[in-house]
């Protein structure tokens, strides 16, 4: 039996090949490379490439490497990208997750882990925000995964299979051990952006908008290490296998830093006191994030190993400085 991880060859879908490859799984990715890199597949996993569109390819890929469960990471995720393209996040964030969902049902899948997004909750009357919180994302990609959501609910209801859709709030950091990280030249995570600033690789950091109802007046996000976020999926597989019903259930640490914070972070980490520019706010940016984290304790057993600002952030500078060091072919 074997674990599909959909999206493998991207950031967080590389380091869950790692975290499974780890603990012995048999692992098998499928991504169509259009933002992953077929480097970043870690053997002994098995790399197919394809779209979780494909019917067909999927159906086959389910039966001949028996699969028992589906890890989906493959999507779309830029805020602002989907604001500008609704109808793009619809379809590889919507449409195609319910094919792949329908392919789970018919072959006979038993497990599904969702890769979700604090996006769904839009910008909460508090924080830290529970899993119970009004549902009222402000972005087309807030809202396309949501609906992902509701499919795998009313699909659990209907036929053998549970799921748990983990909402991720701001994942950033690297593979301790420096053999994954982002790679995606243009990405636009914050704590990638700033250490490609300090590095030299940007002329500046773009700050976008300091007149938020925060202390500092800047946006608030929760920073979970990629490691520990796929530890969670981990935890997430084990509850399942051993007869968890389905779950909905935040990721993060419980804990906001402002822009300004993580700013200030990088630049004490790096060394470096790379220029800063305001510029107006993005569509769809919430003033404040934060996890509310009692659900993944309880439910998961997850206990976080890396909530430490400063250490997310040498882990990324120290994969960005391999990166630039080996020419990157990323």
């Amino acid at each position: 039996m074997s674990v599909l991880v959909t999206g493998g060859a991207g950031y967080i879908g590389s380091h869950m090949v790692l975290a499974l490859n780890d603990a012995g799984e048999d692992v098998v990715v499928l991504d169509n490379l259009s933002t992953g890199f077929a480097w970043a597949v870690a053997e002994p996993a098995k790399l197919v490439v394809g779209d979780i569109g494909d019917q067909a390819l999927v159906r086959d890929l389910i039966e001949q490497e028996k699969v028992e469960a589906i890890i989906h990471f493959a999507g779309s995720i830029v805020v602002p990208d989907s604001v500008a393209d609704p109808l793009g996040y619809y379809l590889n964030n919507t449409c195609k997750s319910r094919a792949l969902i329908e392919c789970a049902v018919e072959t006979g899948v038993k497990h599904f882990i969702f890769s979700s997004t604090a996006a769904v909750y839009g910008m909460p009357e508090e924080n830290p925000v529970s899993e119970e919180a009004a549902l009222n994302p402000i972005s087309p990609y807030g809202s396309s995964k949501l609906m992902t959501e509701m499919m795998l609910r009313d699909t659990a209801l209907a036929f053998p299979l549970n799921y748990v859709a983990l909402r991720y709030f701001n994942v950033a950091g690297a593979d301790p051990e420096g053999r994954s990280g982002q790679s995606t030249p243009r990405a636009t995570h914050l704590i990638k952006v700033a250490v490609q600033t300090a590095l030299g690789e940007r002329p500046k950091l773009d700050l976008f908008g300091t007149d938020y109802p925060t202390p500092d007046g800047t946006c608030i996000r929760d920073y979970i290490h990629v490691s520990d976020l796929v530890a969670a999926h981990l935890a997430a597989l084990r509850y399942l296998r051993e007869g968890g019903r389905s779950e909905v259930i935040n990721c993060g640490y419980g804990n906001g830093y402002s822009v300004f914070q993580v700013i200030e972070a990088v630049k004490r980490v790096s060394g470096v006191d790379f220029p800063v520019e305001t510029v107006p706010r993005r569509p769809g940016d919430p003033a404040a994030l934060v996890a509310g984290v009692e659900r993944i304790g309880k439910v998961l057993g997850w206990v976080p190993q890396r909530d430490d600002l400063d250490q997310i952030v040498a882990d990324a500078l120290r994969w960005e400085t391999h990166l630039r060091d080996r020419g990157s072919d990323a």
